[in-house]
């Protein structure tokens, strides 16, 4: 890579360690960059999930006052996205990416309603909770779809960020911030079980350089965003959250249009 290249992958990472933190969608920065200059997708796939670790460990730490009052969640949460980072890792290395490619869009539109409406289901639900003996099946919805928020985080890594806000805000207790929060941690978690798949499995598919740049970039990005991302109101978040998920829906539609 030249000067120039370096740059824009450095730009882009910064951004995307930024919105990540936020929401989510920062591999719609990323990917679409890598793409450009060349790198085959399950390489950029693969290496921008990589860099993108050390956006999430700081991001992560910057949202770490959110976490507290969240260890049940988390205990509940991250065996679920282990196992669903684990699932997708395997997908990505095994199957084409014209099979995810058609359900993905799919996803991001269910996740844009559960964002949308978000309120008023998370009202109805703590309702139920409150009057239904059986309000443990709502942890085992949420369960369930970290799960398949973590296959899906496994395979692609875009957006996983709106889907997983989405989900818990809707099925967590606490604020959008908290939900956010954790969002963070699952994040990481999927990427980091996803990259020890990849070092362990597909050695050959990672483009260190792009890992070292994305990296450092998305380092400093996730400070910034959990700076930013702390001080927005719950209505003007989830605004950012839709808005970014109706570009990666673009992104993803665009892609398979002209696949």
């Amino acid at each position: 890579m030249n000067a120039l290249e370096s740059f824009f992958i450095l730009l882009g990472g910064l951004w995307a360690g930024t919105i990540n933190t936020v929401v989510g969608s920062g591999t719609l920065v990323t990917f679409p960059i890598l793409i450009a200059l060349g790198i085959a997708p399950v390489m950029a796939v693969v290496s921008n999930a990589m860099g993108l670790i050390a956006g999430g460990v700081s991001g992560t730490w910057g949202y770490r006052r959110e976490l507290k009052g969240m260890g049940g969640n988390l205990a509940r949460l991250m065996p679920a996205s282990l196992l669903g980072g684990i699932t997708g890792a395997y997908l990505l290395l095994h199957l084409p990416e014209s099979v995810f490619s058609v359900a993905a869009p799919l996803l991001i539109v269910v996740a844009l309603l559960l964002v949308i409406f978000q309120p008023r289901l998370q009202a109805a639900i703590k309702k139920r909770r409150e009057s239904s003996p059986e309000a443990s099946s709502h942890d085992v919805a949420m369960v369930a779809l970290v799960f398949l928020a973590g296959v899906y985080g496994g395979y692609f890594v875009a957006a996983q960020g709106v889907l997983l806000v989405a989900i818990l805000g809707i099925f967590m207790g606490g604020t959008l911030q908290n939900a956010n929060a954790v969002k963070n941690v699952l994040s990481l978690t999927v990427n980091v079980v996803a990259a020890i798949s990849y070092l362990l499995f597909a050695p050959e598919k990672i483009i260190w350089a792009v890992v070292g740049l994305i990296a450092v970039s998305s380092l400093a990005g996730g400070f910034i965003g959990a700076k930013i991302g702390r001080k927005l109101p719950p209505l003007v978040l989830r605004i950012v959250i839709v808005t970014l998920g109706l570009v990666a829906l673009f992104f993803m539609i665009e892609k398979l249009v002209a696949a």
